[in-house]
């Protein structure tokens, strides 16, 4: 089944292939078939260095984890419809006058969000942080050990509130999980905490990263900032923007399962195929002489920040929902936004993380 059947590869991230511990570079143009039997996520992973948890297809008894059997029973539990039931709104999000809108708007705002998705109590909500943090690469300067004893405690975590779960009626995704069957058999404990441990994490670093970038982009682009406030209209156009800019996700792999070519390089079987998404949301081809600025109104706005094909971002719904309530309740509430220090990212390669967004609210 082909991922993009006769997809224009200019709005598709470029490629590069590792040959020999070099790594040669190809930007595709024109026509390319990307199909999901030459370039797979399953065999090592999509991550250059890989995480136990993030991202990964793991093999489990045998299967892929965490692919069709999971989005069958939770695809339906992000579709817009479904939030718009779920009780989610904007008087839940606390937005306040503040030096680091990190802390206190985009991290409290998407784990809540993603807590609540899973069913977990508040009470936990302050070890969500330190558990998602521990399992993205390069996210800050902790020791592995110290990352392995968090991800052991979250994993735990995990799997003692699925099983409790069991047996239970309720419509989180930890108890839909728990008592769901899939051609008449249970989801294994290991697929369960499996998932529970990229939606956590998945669900609020991607989300919480592209609303400090965006934010901060507002904040120096005084003119993009009154743009939007003056235009409720502009609010869809301005979440598909900040998703296109931060691209949170800045890289993905896939292995090849045969010997091809991409982009006029020759692909072995076997070797790895970095997706630059990042790069892709800047290609000039796709997005014109404009690629390099900031437009809260840029349409047709293309960008690959949830992937694409049957990878797709199972919460692109949710994601899009949360950026769009941040947008709306600040620009009714705040005249302006403005610097109040220098922005400050993480060293992730998988991540484009943000340590610090210091920016002022003003009424």
């Amino acid at each position: 089944m082909p991922i993009d059947d006769g997809v224009d590869s200019a709005a598709s991230p470029p490629m590069f292939t590792r040959n020999g511990g070099e790594s040669t570079s190809s930007a595709p143009r024109g026509r390319a078939k990307l199909d999901a039997s030459t370039f797979i996520a399953s065999t090592s992973g999509v991550l250059v260095v890989e995480s136990p948890v993030v991202g990964a297809d793991v093999e489990v008894d045998g299967k892929p984890a965490g692919q069709v059997p999971v989005e069958v029973v939770v695809s339906a539990g992000a579709h817009p419809l479904v939030l718009r039931k779920s009780g989610y709104d904007a008087s839940k999000t606390s937005v306040v006058v503040a030096v680091d809108e990190r802390k206190v708007v985009a991290i409290p705002l998407a784990l809540q969000v993603i807590a609540d998705f899973l069913g977990i109590p508040d009470d936990k909500s302050d070890r969500f942080f330190d558990w998602s943090e521990a399992s993205i690469p390069g996210s800050n300067d902790w020791t592995e050990e110290e990352r392995a004893a968090l991800r052991t405690e979250m994993q735990s975590y995990l799997l003692e509130l699925s099983v409790a779960r069991r047996g239970h009626d309720g419509n989180d995704i930890t108890t839909v999980l728990a008592n769901s069957t899939v051609d008449g058999e249970s989801l294994s404990d290991a697929e369960i905490v499996m998932f529970q441990n990229q939606l956590l994490v998945a669900g609020n670093e991607t989300t919480r990263n592209t609303m400090s970038a965006g934010i901060w982009e507002l904040a120096n682009r005084p003119e993009q900032w009154a743009r939007l406030r003056a235009d409720a209209a502009l609010v869809p156009t301005a979440v598909e923007e900040f998703l296109r800019w931060a691209t949170a996700v800045v890289a993905f792999m896939r292995t090849a399962t045969r010997d091809t070519e991409l982009g006029g390089v020759q692909v072995s079987a076997g070797d790895p195929v970095l997706m630059l998404y990042a790069s892709a949301n800047r290609d000039e081809q796709v997005f014109g002489p404009t690629a390099e600025h900031f437009d809260v109104g840029r349409d047709p706005n293309p960008h690959v920040a949830f992937g694409f094909g049957h990878h797709f971002c199972l919460g692109a719904a949710l994601a899009r929902l949360e950026i769009a309530v941040l947008l709306e309740e600040l620009r009714t509430r705040f005249g302006a936004i403005e610097p109040a220090g220098e922005i400050v990212r993480t060293p992730s390669s998988i991540i484009a993380g943000v340590v610090s967004t210091p920016v002022r609210f003003l009424a």
